[in-house]
Formats: C-alpha cells, structure tokens, sequence
C-alpha cells in the first residue's frame, strides 16, 4: 500500500481524541507527512503519546470539549480544515458501564456536535468516524461483516452503534463527506490504560507480577497494532478525497487473526520470556463474547492491507513499555535525590 506522494504536505488537519492512543499516533503519522495538525484537547494527559513524544510542541491545540458544537464549528472554520479525524470517545468498557451518561454524552453528542458543525461550513471538510467493531452488538455470524446489523445492547456498543448510524446519516441526508471506520481493540506504545489486557498484562510482567484476566480468558478478540490504525485512518481518507463514490461506506479493519484473552496474554508472556502464569478473576459483564472483522471490502474497494504482524507488532509495543517504564523509575530516582 503506496502513500499518496504529497497528499497530506500543508494539508489543514483536525483531530479530535489527539491525546488517545490512535490519535496521537494519527498526529505522528499526518506530521511526518508535512500535514497541518489541529488537535482538540480536554485534558493534558501526561502519558500521552501526544506528550511524551513532543507532538504537542508541533501542533495547534484547541482546548474544549468535542459536544460543545460551536467550538467545532469557530475550528473547522478558522484553522479552514479540509479532513477530519474524529476519534475523541469515552472508549473503556467499564466506565461506559458504571458512567453511561457520560459516554453517550462523549460518543454521541460529541459526534453529532462535530458533524453539524461540519454541516454548517460552506465547504465541509473530509471526515473519518471512528467507530468500532462493538458498534456490532453480539451476533450469531462472524466475522462481522459491513452489512450486519448494528445491534450495541450494552452502553458503551449502543453508544458506538448511534455515533456510526449518525454519521451515516449526515452524509446520506446532508451529502457530508463522511467515511465511518469500525476495528477491534487497538494496542500499541502509548496506552495508558492498564485494565486493558496488552498494556495490563506487559506492566505485570515487567514488574514480576502475574497478569489479571478479568473476564475467564474465553473471550475472542481482534488486536489491531496502532500504527496500522494510523495508517488506515490517513489511506481511507486519501481514498475519500480521490473517489467521492466512497463517501457514505463503513469499512472494517482488520488483520483478520482473532485471539481468545488466554492466547493473547500467553503470546505476550512467551515474547517476554516469562514464566508467569495469568490470574483468571472471571469478573467482566456487559461484554461481548466473540468479535471478530472481514476486512474484505477494505481491501477491495481500498487496496488496503495490514503492515504489521502480530508478533512484530508486539515485540514494538513491548520495547515502548520497557523504555517507558525506565524512564518513569529514572524520574523518580531523580525527585527522591533532590
């Protein structure tokens, strides 16, 4: 899969969600292509990716949150944005389950709030939704396919179900050039989260403790690698801007390699040559059993393809955290000397 050959140099880009794992990796990805970077920040978060790696130094920030529909609209207008990646989301499970509110408030107000503003510009900009593979629901057939049904029961599904049928609509009722991408669980350098199984399991490991499976180990997954997140996210768009037919279309992407948890945490564990065995609590609810995506229309109508293998993509994420982690312990070292 080729890049566009000066696509994304000066090209005037927002992003909203830009301190969360894929959308600081999106930043990285659009800035070593010479793009124009508007990111949209709630909160500075310390360990971001965005942070940590001084992306936030080489980008416009705005501040604010993605509901509040006239700071989208003064954006997109004033910064002239020509593509939109919204990935801002309330993405943890148990939260969604404990705070439903505020995750519908985050997925599907704050899509809403974007795609009016969006609307209401006289030449709407390209914009990419991410959506997700909960958008879903449970299902008797898999893998999912573009044409299942979108079926969320649980909060956080429903939220991801509503955002993605939003979106859909301001591009079949309004012709908003709009493209909605639904994947698996992202994991990669940057993901802070720790009840997460990649980033929880490699922290355990790295501090000599047994990893915790929150759910019985059964559950069946697709791990789709950050950077290839990143670089679907920035392909689709250059396809949406080459073929407006596209406009309107979801599509999946996958490395098309389900894992149980179990099979997951032990590939993790056999990488990092550790002897630990996972701790099953078999603590999770609301949650799906089996999810899994054909990325087939992707790479047909696309051309798209993964880059990376799982153990390849790992073995990067893995190295992240080793460097993160050192230099965490070299701060502290530091603070108690002072």
């Amino acid at each position: 899969m080729s890049k566009a050959e000066g696509f994304w140099r000066d090209r005037r880009v927002l992003i909203t969600g830009c301190t969360g794992l894929v959308g600081a990796w999106t930043t990285r990805a659009l800035l070593d292509q010479g793009a124009h970077v508007v990111g949209l920040v709630r909160d500075q978060v310390h360990g971001s990716e965005l942070v940590r790696g001084g992306l936030d130094r080489r980008i416009d920030i705005v501040r604010g949150c993605v509901e509040d529909e006239r700071l989208m609209e003064r954006s997109i207008a004033e910064y002239e944005i020509q593509t939109v990646f919204h990935l801002a989301a309330q993405t943890i499970v148990g939260i969604a389950n404990k705070s439903p509110l505020s995750t519908f408030e985050t997925n599907i107000k704050g899509t809403w709030s974007l795609l009016e503003a969006a609307r209401r510009c006289g030449r709407p900009p390209h914009i990419v939704v991410a959506s997700s593979d909960k958008a879903y629901g449970e299902q008797k057939v898999l893998p999912y396919t573009e044409d299942t049904p979108l079926e969320g029961r649980h909060p956080y599904d429903a939220s991801k179900s509503c955002a993605d049928i939003l979106s859909l609509t301001y591009h079949h009722s309004y012709k908003l050039p709009v493209c909605v991408t639904r994947c698996g669980n992202f994991y990669g350098g940057g993901d802070l989260n720790w009840n997460r199984l990649i980033p929880g399991t490699i922290r355990a490991v790295l501090r000599g403790e047994r990893p915790l499976i929150r759910s019985d180990g059964s559950f069946t997954r697709d791990y789709f690698y950050v950077k290839d997140g990143a670089a679907a996210y920035l392909h689709l768009a250059e396809c949406m801007a080459k073929d407006p037919s596209i406009h309107g279309h979801a599509f999946n992407f996958s490395t098309e390699t389900p894992m149980n948890v179990l099979e997951m945490a032990g590939r993790i564990l056999r990488l990092m040559g550790s002897p630990l065995e996972p701790r099953v609590l078999n603590e999770a609810s609301n949650e799906i059993k089996n999810q899994f995506l054909s990325a087939e229309k992707a790479k047909r109508m696309l051309r798209w393809e993964p880059s990376y293998q799982v153990d390849d993509a790992l073995r990067e994420t893995i190295a992240w955290y080793g460097d993160y982690f050192t230099a965490t312990e070299d701060q502290l070292r530091l603070r108690r000397s002072a």
